[in-house]
């Protein structure tokens, strides 16, 4: 069992992606899913995912979304002070995006031992206290 923590984009390709994107990240997800696996995402996860349905007024969308935040196997990682305080020395010292320090600092929070991402910038700052997966 493990605990994987997928950037937003992993989750908008899986629900709304072209058909061979969502594929290979449905793939993904189904291989873990076999071992128990956990799939961590915080609450700027859900609301970088809500905002394209909502704009395009897609409730059929949405729910999708809801859907998998709500899932058995999916899990809100808080938004606390102490991921906050991590998130500032990550954008400090690695330069990273405000969304995407957050991000990171709350799956080290959270205990993941994956990050998913189609985003290379995560792996330096990751360091070796989680595996970075880059997904297409």
């Amino acid at each position: 069992m493990g605990r994987v923590y997928v950037d937003s984009c992993i989750i908008i390709y899986l629900l709304e992606g072209p058909a061979s994107l969502r594929d290979t990240i449905r793939s993904a997800f189904q291989s873990r899913q076999g071992n128990r696996s956990i799939f961590c995402f915080s609450d700027l996860t859900r609301l970088e995912c809500r905002v394209g349905p909502r704009q395009k007024a897609d409730d059929n969308l949405l729910g999708l979304f809801d859907l998998f935040f709500i899932s058995r196997d999916a899990e809100s990682i808080p938004l606390t002070r102490k991921v906050f305080d991590l998130a500032t020395e990550l954008r400090a010292g690695f330069r990273l995006k405000t969304p995407d320090a957050i991000h990171l600092a709350a799956a080290i929070n959270g205990e993941c031992s994956e990050l998913w991402t189609n985003d290379d910038r995560f792996g330096k700052a990751a360091g070796n206290q989680l595996l970075v997966k880059i997904l297409p």
